[in-house]
């Protein structure tokens, strides 16, 4: 499996919070940016924060997971485990209230993962999962 990045405009309701959150906070490199977006590498990929002074708070809609609410909309990254493991301590001292406590979802089935919700400052939610083996268990169904 050959992965390329994705690119990934979301909308941001102040644009130094942003930068402050995503950049200083989780710790994402910024690349080109203006008075108006940002662009941050997400690992690898390119996370772009628009700024809509007029934004307003969406309803957030769950579905149930593995006795969680899941937020929906949400997005992320894939990592290692260790990458997660790293990403968790760091999120762990700056995130006051998780969507999703990280934890180790569909344990001992096919998809085991890490994972963890929160919410950015803008009310965009995200989520980081983790896998043992990502190749392998990524897609898998059985």
């Amino acid at each position: 499996m050959r992965l390329t990045p994705f690119h990934l405009a979301i909308p941001v309701r102040d644009i130094d919070e942003a930068r402050h959150f995503y950049g200083e906070l989780l710790g994402f490199p910024e690349g080109r940016s203006a008075d108006y977006w940002i662009d941050f590498d997400m690992f690898g990929h390119q996370l772009v924060t628009h700024l809509d002074e007029d934004m307003a708070a969406a309803p957030i809609v769950h579905n149930p997971v593995d006795g969680h609410e899941i937020p929906i909309p949400h997005f992320g990254v894939v990592l290692s485990i260790a990458a997660w493991e790293a990403l968790r301590v760091r999120v762990e001292g700056f995130v006051e209230e998780f969507v999703v406590e990280p934890y180790v979802r569909f344990a001992g089935e096919p998809g085991e993962q890490r994972t963890m919700f929160f919410l950015d400052p803008s009310g965009n939610a995200l989520e980081f999962k983790a896998f043992a083996d990502i190749e392998s268990q990524l897609f898998a169904t059985d």
